[in-house]
């Protein structure tokens, strides 16, 4: 036997090569550990933040949807001009080039009549959304008050089935309906 403790073969020596390995295991151990936590974190961030990018897709979705339906149907003959632009700037598509063309003869209908229409969206939602196609449907619940000049006001209520196509970081309308009750 050796005089040297640390010698290979004899008990110390084994007992310093074993602390050693339990220490290079422990020290292995705390990098994949932290790679597992830095991994995990990561992932659901990333799980997170798409789920967080769809919501705020849904929500500016259904909030210009409202405000175009809103557009479509408040008018004042006195600013006809005001309502058509922003007929206008709500729409796209087809919904867009049927605005354009029918400018001029929605405006003398709007003119002649001498109403004033003001709507408010008692409830709406998105019934479908795909954000990556840029496109969405939704409904609507609209009380309309029609104001014809010198009489009193009148309330209608509709229901409106909308789809929106986003055009660049605007969802616009691009098909607007009446819903039929019954």
């Amino acid at each position: 036997m050796s005089d040297n403790p640390e010698a290979p073969g004899t008990a110390h020596g084994n007992s310093g090569r074993t602390r050693l390995a339990v220490l290079a295991s422990a020290i292995s151990f705390g990098v994949a550990a932290l790679a597992a936590l830095l991994f995990g974190v990561s992932w659901a961030f990333a799980a997170g933040s798409g789920e967080a990018d769809y919501a705020k897709a849904r929500d500016e979705a259904l909030e210009a949807g409202t405000q175009a339906v809103i557009n479509f149907n408040t008018l004042d003959y006195r600013d006809v001009q005001h309502g058509l632009d922003l007929w206008a700037n709500s729409s796209t598509g087809p919904l867009h080039e049927e605005v354009v063309k029918g400018r001029e003869a929605n405006a003398a209908r709007i003119t002649q009549a001498k109403s004033v229409t003001k709507a408010e969206v008692l409830s709406a939602g998105l019934t479908e959304l795909n954000d990556r196609a840029g496109k969405a449907r939704m409904i609507a619940v609209v009380k309309v008050t029609v104001t014809p000049e010198g009489q009193p006001p009148a309330e209608k209520r509709s229901r409106y089935q909308a789809e929106l196509t986003r055009e660049g970081e605007q969802w616009k309308l691009s098909v607007l309906g009446p819903v039929s009750v019954g």
